[in-house]
């Protein structure tokens, strides 16, 4: 398994998250060479489906592949998606539990925020890597730079209703690490097998970046 730091470090090289909720895990191996086909080498596998935690070892097995966990809400989950291979951990909130699961195994916890006061919850536990969500609904990259500028030195993931249309605004953001986009691997890709269709929205989002 990859350093936090390491693993931060792919984030911000790669800019862009594809998020997936793979409902058969026999799917997640070939969503994942669709991505490295399209140069986007990263894949978050949401805990929304049954089939979340063998997906996620499944396309950890896939070499070069960056694998976390998305939609982790309990400490059971956290365990299970380390155990799959996680890379990483997003939360769509804070949970201490989840929090404090990821900091005693050393794998990097993204959790989800939008209000300066989660902001510093999520500063009170040490990190400085927050994922702002529901990005659009939540007032999209004007809300982010407004809500972000008393805290220098934290960076944003904002996730939630980013697509090709709005990449690019929210990547012009210098707190923003990475974007996360269900865009690229939406579940009628991944369920009818469109694969190509999968690799040529990563190149596109490339492109963007």
């Amino acid at each position: 398994m990859e350093s936090g730091s390491s693993v931060v470090a792919r984030l911000e090289e790669l800019k862009v998250i594809p998020v997936a909720a793979v409902e058969d895990a026999s799917d997640a191996v070939p969503l994942a060479e669709a991505l490295k086909a399209g140069r986007l080498p990263c894949l978050e596998i949401t805990f929304r489906t049954e089939a979340a935690a063998d997906a996620l070892a499944r396309a950890a097995s896939v070499s070069g592949l960056l694998v976390g966990a998305g939609t982790v809400i309990t400490a059971g989950q956290a365990a299970a998606a380390v155990d799959a291979g996680a890379s990483f951990l997003v939360s769509p909130g804070i949970e201490p539990k989840v929090i404090e699961y990821g900091l005693k195994r050393g794998v990097p916890v993204f959790p989800g925020v939008t209000t300066p006061t989660e902001i510093l919850t999520a500063l009170s536990f040490g990190l400085d890597v927050l994922k702002f969500f529901p990005a659009e609904a939540s007032g999209g990259p004007k809300m982010l730079k407004a809500v972000s500028s008393p805290f220098a030195g934290v960076r944003f993931i904002p996730t939630g209703g980013i697509d090709a249309g709005n990449l690019s605004a929210y990547l012009a953001l210098s707190c923003v690490l990475a974007c996360g986009g269900s865009w690229l691997a939406g579940k009628k890709l991944v369920a009818e097998h469109s694969f190509d269709e999968i690799t040529r929205l990563a190149r596109e989002a490339l492109a963007l970046c």
